[in-house]
């Protein structure tokens, strides 16, 4: 696999080690990061009025099993956009005393729910410096260990961001990490604008992101939706702060079983089947 042009990445990455498992319910303690946790989507190809992210999955609405994930991360400070039927993922929230709720209104791609959160993020300047956590809220099988790992490497790499990826035997449909030929982190290109070079690129983008908190906003205030959607979309963002001098990369943290979304009930079905051979506990 292609590995990054700067040293301390490049000892730190290679093909996921280890299985992936359920993490102890004893958490790490004040990880000093803050977490966005994206929620605010209906998954219309789920084929329900229920928001995506209280589908059950297990017996529990999937949204947790990320909470529990960021718990055991160890973050301080955890906010979840809200959007479709938001009313119904609070009052499903609403006994997790470290979540806050950050309402998006209209759904205008991933990069303005994160918008959203500016406010919010601005309200603490004591910490700019410190790193912001993205992730999917319909993702339950996420890693506290790979999340761990991807805020070290931050950490020791003094990053601005610093993407998670995976390597993923079949990435249709998945945005592809294009680097140079030092191996640095360049863009990431969508399926349908790859050529077929970049099609058979395995490493991918799982929109899971470590961003310093002063550089997500510069980069969140730049942003356009200067596109045919008419959206903004987060994965602009590493590449409007690679572009102005800023320090980018991406790591292959992620395991491989973070490489199962859902999408359709189907897909929902897989990931279940997954937790109960990784022994993740029913709570139906």
């Amino acid at each position: 696999m292609t590995t990054s042009g700067n040293p301390q990445l490049s000892k730190m990455i290679s093909e996921p080690s280890g299985s992936c498992e359920p993490a102890s319910k004893n958490g790490s303690r004040g990880s000093g990061a803050t977490a966005i946790v994206m929620a605010a989507g209906k998954g219309t190809r789920m084929k329900s009025e229920l928001p995506k992210v209280l589908f059950p999955v297990l017996g529990r609405p999937m949204i947790h099993w990320v909470l529990d994930a960021l718990d055991r991360t160890g973050v301080d400070r955890i906010m979840v956009v809200v959007g479709y039927r938001h009313e119904d993922v609070r009052r499903e929230l609403a006994s997790r005393s470290n979540v806050e709720f950050v309402l998006q209104e209209q759904q205008l791609g991933t990069g303005h729910a994160v918008q959203m959160c500016a406010a919010g993020l601005s309200e603490q300047p004591d910490r700019m410096d410190w790193p912001v956590l993205v992730v999917a809220g319909d993702s339950p099988l996420v890693q506290s260990t790979s999340l761990s790992e991807l805020l070290e490497a931050y950490r020791r790499g003094q990053f601005d961001c610093l993407l998670g990826t995976l390597l993923k035997d079949d990435p249709y449909g998945l945005g592809r990490i294009i680097r140079n030929n030092a191996g640095q982190f360049q863009r990431i290109v969508e399926q349908k604008d790859a050529t077929e070079d970049e099609k058979l690129i395995r490493e991918v983008n799982m929109s899971t992101y470590v961003f310093k908190q002063s550089r997500l906003l510069w980069a969140l205030e730049r942003l356009s939706n200067n596109n045919a959607q008419g959206e903004y979309y987060l994965t602009d963002c590493p590449a409007l702060l690679l572009q102005n001098g800023y320090q980018v990369d991406a790591l292959t943290a992620l395991k491989p079983c973070e490489a199962l979304s859902i999408n359709t009930i189907d897909e929902l079905a897989r990931v279940e089947d997954m937790m109960k051979e990784m022994g993740y506990r029913c709570e139906s």
